[in-house]
Parts: C-alpha cells; structure tokens; sequence
C-alpha cells in the first residue's frame, strides 16, 4: 500500500509543478503585452484601469491578473478588488534595467516547448541538436536573461577580482569575447573601457549580424568587432580572453581551452565564466539546478553532442572537473575569482 502522506505531498508538488508550468506563458504574455510595465510605480489597479492603460481587453487582463495574484507575482486586496505590482516584483519581471531582471528565463520555456520533438528524437537517437536549429526565440531570449548579469556584475565585481585585468583594460588592451551570442557581454566591457579593443566571436552568424547592429547602436563599432568563428580557430592574439556561460556547450572543451592558451599574450588572462554548480549531482539538487539541468537537456547537452568529440559536459560541470580540463589544455592557473547564485568566475592562466 502506497504511503498517504507520501502521496498528498507529492501530489501537492505536482498541483504546484503544473501551476507554474501553466502560467508561464502568461508570464510572457504579460511581458510582450507590457502589463508587467504598466503596472510598475501604478499602485493598486483594477482590470478596467490595467486594460486602459495597455490597450487590452478587460476580461482577459481580469483572468490575467487572479493568475497572478495566485502566483504570487502581484498582490490583490479584496476590500477594494485592485491589484499592485510591488516593486520588488518589477525588478524581476519589468525593469530593463535592473539587475535582477529574469524574464527573459521564460523565453527559454517558450522555446523549450516549441524544440520538443526535436530533443524527443536525440533522446532516440544519441544524436545532437545544433545551437543553430533551435526555436528563433532562443537567441534574444538569451542575451535577454544573461544581459541584466552583465550590467550588474561584469565591470563590478568580476573584471575587479582578476589580478591586474581591469589595469590593462584601463590603459588599452586586446579583448576577445568567445561565444558572444549577441555581443551583450562585450559591448558592457566596451562600454566601460574606452580605451580598449574587442572582438566577439561565435559560430551562429545570426547572432553575430545582430551583435553588429548593437555595436553601431551602441556608438562603439570603431573598437569593437563581431566575426563568425569557432572556439578553436578564432584569429589573433589578446590580453583577455572571455567566455561567458559558453565552454561547456563546445564539443570540444579541451580544445577551445587549448586554443585560447595560444591565443592569449603572455601575461594575459582568461576571464571563464560558467553556471554554478558543485561538483557532485547531490550538491546541484536544489531549485538553481533544477533549472540548469532543464536547459542542459534542452541546450547544452545537445549543443555539444552536436559538435566533433561531443564531449557533452552539460552546464553542471563543477569546479573541479572545469579545472581538470583545463589542467588537460595546458594550463597551470586556475583561481576562483567570483561567484554569485548563478555563475562560478575563473581566472585562468598558463
């Protein structure tokens, strides 16, 4: 006989699983339609003044907003039927320019749906899926998640904790970028070392011709640079190389590893940035892992088994094991610099 108790916990679990699987793409529908926005600095609000505000249709924003409130993502008062985004809240679903901004993590579900049976097959199969042939909305949606890390943490606290990087970058230095997907992290840098020069580099030419429009947007394009090149025949010679939450989509770490060593100066450094994780499965069994693992299926695992060798490391690689490979390419420095909930910062050196 079945444990009761046992049963109704996890029955409870999966009622909660459900509501969140179910409502996120209510979360982006309230993203795209600018409700979250509408509603920041408002206060209490009805669903005819929310509706008015974005130019929606009140009985839908009405359903929207008991959705929310059930979830915890807006507060409701009954006495007076409104609802309030607290500003907290806006930080995380709204504000552009806050640090703490996650929204784009539901563009990453939207995509996780919409790549089902192609990741149904690899199950089948064994076989990769490249970064290349996922859902179009992965890409914005991922420099959309990663950029508001960067704004916050990049120039402040990581480039600081390398020994004598942000000295070089100050006085001009040769920056390369490796997997820069839409050039966020190397525009931050650009934009706070004016006398440096960077050149992004990823495989995905898509990528790259959007990281170009950024650049000129951003005024910076005279300095900064995006090719199309992988991490093992990336051209030219840098005081810093940057991967951000990249090498452990490459088929071949061992080998982008040993490239970059030769692609660094001699006194130079690399900036390795990949998600935190411990180095046991046992240490990575809480809520930040659970995500991560999710979008190692869905991402990374397949990424690299895409790729020649397919290692396949997934992104809960670990420190440990990071620092064996690159012990692997020839490297002899490998430092923990930083860290946050969600990134493990390494500095690198021969």
């Amino acid at each position: 006989m079945p444990d009761e108790k046992k049963l109704n916990a996890f029955l409870g679990t999966i009622v909660s699983d459900l509501g969140a699987a179910n409502s996120a793409v209510l979360v982006r529908i309230g993203d795209r339609l600018g409700l979250y926005k509408a509603m920041t600095g408002a206060g209490p609000l009805d669903s005819t003044e929310l509706a008015e505000r974005t130019g929606t249709a009140e009985r839908y924003v009405r359903e929207w907003l008991a959705n929310q409130a059930a979830g915890g993502y807006v507060s409701y008062d009954a006495a007076t039927g409104r609802y309030e985004l607290p500003d907290e809240h806006a930080m995380v679903l709204a504000d552009e320019d806050s640090p703490a901004l996650m929204i784009g993590g539901f563009d990453f579900t939207a995509t996780f749906f919409a790549d089902e049976d192609r990741i149904l097959d690899a199950f089948r199969t064994g076989h990769g899926v490249g970064w290349h042939e996922h859902d179009p909305r992965l890409y914005p949606g991922c420099e959309r998640f990663f950029r508001p890390l960067y704004n916050g943490s990049l120039v402040q606290s990581w480039i600081p904790a390398l020994d004598g990087v942000a000295d070089k970058l100050t006085a001009g230095a040769r920056v390369a970028d490796v997997g820069c997907g839409y050039g966020s992290s190397t525009l931050v840098l650009a934009e706070a070392f004016p006398n440096s020069t960077f050149v992004g580099f990823d495989y995905h030419d898509a990528s790259i011709a959007a990281a170009r429009k950024a650049a000129a947007q951003a005024g910076v394009a005279d300095r900064v640079r995006f090719e199309v090149a992988g991490a093992k025949d990336f051209p030219g010679s840098y005081d810093l190389v940057c991967f951000f939450d990249s090498l452990h989509d490459m088929g071949d770490p061992v080998g982008a590893a040993a490239h970059v060593r030769d692609a660094l100066a001699p006194d130079g450094t690399w900036l390795l940035v990949e998600p935190m994780a411990g180095d046991r499965t046992e240490d990575n069994l809480n809520p930040v892992g659970r995500v991560y693992y999710a979008g190692s299926v869905m991402l990374c695992t397949p990424s690299s088994l895409a790729q020649e060798v397919g290692l396949g490391l997934g992104n809960q690689v670990g420190e440990k094991r990071l620092a064996e490979l690159l012990t692997q390419a020839g490297f002899g420095h490998v430092r923990r610099a930083a860290e946050t909930p969600f990134n493990l910062i390494l500095e690198v050196r021969p």
